[in-house]
C-alpha cells in the first residue's frame, strides 16, 4: 500500500522504539493495527457503495454499450458464445432435445464405421506392406542363391 521494505520498516520501529518506548511500544502498534483495520473497512464500503450507486444509475450498462461499440468482434463472439450455450442446454423430452439426442447416436454411428473403414485400411495397407517385404526378400533370396560364392 505504502510500498514500504524491510528497512524502512526497521527504521521505523527504532524511531518508535526509541520515541515511544519498550513499555508503551506493543499498545502504540495495537492502535496502529486497529486504525488500518477501520480504514481498509471504511475503504471498502466506501467502494461498495459506489459499485451499488453506479449499478442502481445505469453506469455500467453504458460501460457495457461503449466496450460493444469499440470492440463489435468480440461483443459479437459474446452474443454467439451465449447462443451457443442456450443450444447445449436442451429439454431432453422437447422435439428439439429428440432430435438432438438422434443425431447424437447418428453421429456416433458415423464416427464407429468411420474408425472401423480406417482400421481396415490400416491393416490392408499392412497387409500390403508385409506381402511388397516378402516379395523383395524372395527377390534378394533368389539374386543370392542364383550367383556363385566367392571363396578368395
Amino acid at each position: 500500500m505504502f510500498d514500504l521494505g524491510w528497512t524502512e520498516l526497521l527504521v521505523i520501529g527504532i524511531v518508535a522504539l526509541i520515541v515511544v518506548g519498550p513499555k508503551d511500544l506493543p499498545m502504540l502498534f495495537r492502535s496502529v493495527g486497529r486504525f488500518m483495520g477501520k480504514a481498509r473497512g471504511m475503504a471498502r464500503e466506501f467502494s461498495r457503495a459506489m459499485n451499488d450507486a453506479a449499478d442502481e444509475s445505469g453506469v455500467r450498462d453504458v460501460a457495457k454499450t461503449f466496450k460493444s461499440a469499440t470492440n463489435p468482434v468480440g461483443s459479437a463472439m459474446d452474443g454467439v458464445k451465449g447462443a451457443a450455450k442456450s443450444m447445449t442446454n436442451l429439454d431432453p423430452d422437447s422435439e428439439i432435445g429428440k432430435l438432438s439426442a438422434e443425431r447424437e447416436a447418428a453421429r456416433k454411428k458415423i464416427e464407429a464405421a468411420s474408425a472401423r473403414k480406417a482400421a481396415e485400411r490400416k491393416q490392408r495397407e499392412a497387409e500390403e506392406a508385409l506381402k511388397k517385404a516378402d516379395q523383395i526378400e524372395a527377390d534378394l533370396k533368389a539374386e543370392t542363391d542364383g550367383k556363385p560364392k566367392d571363396d578368395a
